[in-house]
């Protein structure tokens, strides 16, 4: 069965708010068993959203909508579905009941035109909404199925995993649908030439996508049964792990900062970091884990070079290679661990742009690792985007790092 999801709000349109919700539900649909064919977005208007609403109803089994809900006079989803499907709107006793009640809660007398949220169309179910005053509407008609859904994120989700998700699994005539996302690092064309005899398979269907954290490799596996389509993705993910042997750092909901802590957990050991270009971002990347001071003792953010002077980096070789160089790096890294008494030091230093910094061109950077055993750097080139430059060297910095722990015995 296919599907289309509506996004309702001019200022969707104008870029005021960004529209996570299609995003969300189209994550979502695949689990269902719905084959998501298109979203669009509708400004305020009745005449744009009976054209969508009219168009979406013609060609999907199921349509989604957010937005447009609440009381005020631009609020017309429900005014443009009772057009388009030729209904009349009136007021839901029970509705209206469950409206005041909350109203009465929350002890504040409800406005008159809140009325409004309590109507229904002879087709419509009112759908509970108790994170907000904004039932959604179930409607099912000449075996189709229509819902809205509030538009606030907090309120449209939780509508739709107890609500509407459950009861379109009692609607959907489905097949198994098992859904995996492997992550990686490395360019998307890359990732995607490796991953090209998965592409060939069809069953799972692989999709690639660029991300903050790397490449995801998302794959939707479809069977007669839930081991069926199990079986599907183990054989692909067993696919791409062969091609990618050195990339694939984490799975589904995992993240690289979480990957790095249970790795630290695991093998004993502490870190600290020393941070120029970065300015703080990855000790703050790091220590967004809870728990996390278990294992990270600290950092320093050495944006100058008399800092870096102060924590023990050598002024002469600041001056014989610059601050953005292998070298200092190094240099970095060993004193981060030996200041803090840790058993990995990781620093970085580049030049975040949009200038050029001792003759050398905005985004690129050095990455060191000292440990025990060794201190080792690498040069990295990113896009000369200041914002850019500080996220990308922070996600690799944590790739470099477990990767360096992974050469580790769990026992170290």
């Amino acid at each position: 069965m296919n599907a289309g999801i509506i996004s309702i709000g001019t200022e969707l349109l104008l870029g005021e708010v960004v529209d996570t919700n299609a995003s969300y539900l189209a994550s979502q649909l695949p689990l269902v068993g719905l084959d998501l064919q298109t979203v669009i977005t509708v400004p305020d208007r009745i005449d744009c959203l009976a054209e969508a609403f009219h168009q979406a109803w013609q060609r999907f089994d199921i349509v989604l909508a957010t937005g447009g809900l609440g009381p005020t006079q631009d609020d017309l989803t429900r005014e443009a579905i009772a057009q388009v499907l030729g209904e009349e709107i009136t007021i839901s006793p029970d509705l209206e009941k469950d409206l005041r009640a909350l109203f009465a809660a929350m002890g504040r007398p409800m406005p008159s035109s809140n009325i409004k949220q309590a109507t229904l169309i002879p087709s419509a179910q009112g759908i509970p909404n108790p994170r907000g005053t904004a039932p959604g509407w179930w409607v099912e008609k000449n075996g189709k199925i229509m819902v809205a859904m509030p538009g606030p994120p907090v309120e449209m989700q939780r509508m739709w995993e107890i609500e509407v998700m459950p009861r379109l699994h009692g609607k959907v005539h489905h097949e198994a649908v098992v859904l995996r996302t492997l992550k990686s690092i490395g360019s998307e064309a890359d990732v995607g030439e490796k991953a090209g005899p998965v592409f060939a398979l069809g069953n799972p269907v692989l999709g690639i996508y660029a991300r903050p954290d790397g490449i995801h490799l998302r794959m939707i596996a479809r069977a007669a049964d839930d081991a069926g389509a199990a079986t599907l993705i183990a054989q692909a993910e067993a696919k791409l792990r062969d091609a990618l042997p050195h990339q694939i750092w984490g799975t589904d909901a995992e993240t690289l900062e979480g990957v790095l802590g249970a790795l630290l957990v695991a093998r004993g050991l502490t870190l600290a970091t020393m941070e120029s270009c970065t300015g703080g971002l990855l000790a703050s990347t790091v220590t967004d884990v809870p728990g996390s001071s278990a294992y990270f003792k600290g950092g320093f953010v050495s944006y100058t070079n008399e800092l870096k002077v102060a924590l023990g980096v050598d002024a002469h070789l600041i001056e014989r290679h610059g601050a953005v160089s292998h070298e200092t790096a190094k240099a970095m890294a060993e004193a981060a661990r030996l200041h803090l008494k840790v058993d990995i030091g990781v620093a970085v230093t580049g030049v975040a742009g949009p200038d050029s910094l001792e003759g050398k061109p905005p985004g690129l950077a050095y990455i060191a690792v000292a440990d025990e055993a060794q201190t080792q750097s690498i040069e990295g080139r990113y896009p000369p985007r200041r914002a850019d430059v500080k996220r990308l060297v922070v996600t690799h910095t944590l790739y470099q790092l477990i990767q360096r722990l992974l050469a580790l015995p769990p026992s170290h």
